[in-house]
């Protein structure tokens, strides 16, 4: 599998939401991470897609993440009620608009929706990252599990960090030197 391209990648963030985030295993580092991968995939220029699971019951995104969305790319959750994001027509449909390949994956839970749209996005040909200080479940365990699993089927595992400089590429730049505040 080649490295993250610029061109070809694009940025998922799964299910970030107010009544479920508190009972996630760290979830202030999760929360904070995240918001680092959208605002670094504005700086690197790359398009970043949310979504919502049963916003009725679960509500909205959380705000730190809600606050990145609506200063980058705009707030436009896709909203679903199935846990792979691939159970939803219009996620299906966002997802081929981008014409890209490589899916950066970050959300909750690990286990259940991040696994399940994981899946099925290597099952329809993408390349996909999991990054691992950006997902979460409510048990370590079952995000150790879904880890593990998510590898085995194809995923290949990485950090906030990682997938920044990774797309950044290029050390000396103006790019360079807003991604190394936005991670400090």
């Amino acid at each position: 599998m080649p490295r993250l391209q610029r061109a070809d990648a694009f940025l998922l963030i799964i299910d970030v939401q107010l009544k479920l985030m508190p009972v996630i295993s760290e979830r202030e580092a999760v929360e904070r991470n995240i918001e680092r991968l959208v605002r670094g995939s504005k700086i690197v220029d790359i398009p970043a897609l949310l979504t919502e699971q049963y916003v009725q019951g679960l509500g909205a995104t959380v705000p730190i993440v809600r606050r990145a969305f609506e200063e980058t790319s705009g707030y436009e959750p896709i909203e679903k009620s199935c846990f792979s994001g691939y159970g939803c027509a219009e996620f299906v449909t966002a997802t081929r608009n981008l014409h890209r390949r490589q899916a950066i994956v970050a959300g909750v839970e690990a286990h259940v929706c991040v696994y399940q749209t994981v899946s099925d996005l290597l099952a329809n040909g993408y390349d996909v990252t999991i990054v691992a200080d950006a997902i979460s479940s409510r048990t370590l365990a079952n995000k150790d599990i879904a880890v593990r699993r998510m590898m085995s089927e194809g995923a290949r595992l990485s950090s906030t960090e990682m997938v920044l400089f990774e797309l950044t590429a290029n050390s000396g730049t103006d790019e360079f030197r807003e991604m190394s505040r936005l991670v400090k």
